[in-house]
């Protein structure tokens, strides 16, 4: 039996992430392609709405 160079790797989190090339995540990549084509339009820092859901979100007290 020949032991195959791949079998003496360990594939955890230190080898990960002493890797030294880094990959953007999936999620950047495609924001990244998306913001190319069309720029996303600017957003308030703060806004005078709250988040959606946030009235409705908090439980009903009983009386």
């Amino acid at each position: 039996m020949q032991e195959d160079d791949w079998d003496a790797v360990v594939l955890d989190e230190g080898f990960v992430r002493g890797a030294a090339e880094r990959e953007p995540s999936a999620r950047a990549r495609m924001l990244a392609a998306r913001w190319r084509r069309e720029a996303p339009a600017p957003q308030p820092w703060r806004s005078d709405k709250p988040p959606a859901g946030w009235f409705f979100s908090r439980r009903k007290r009983r009386w």
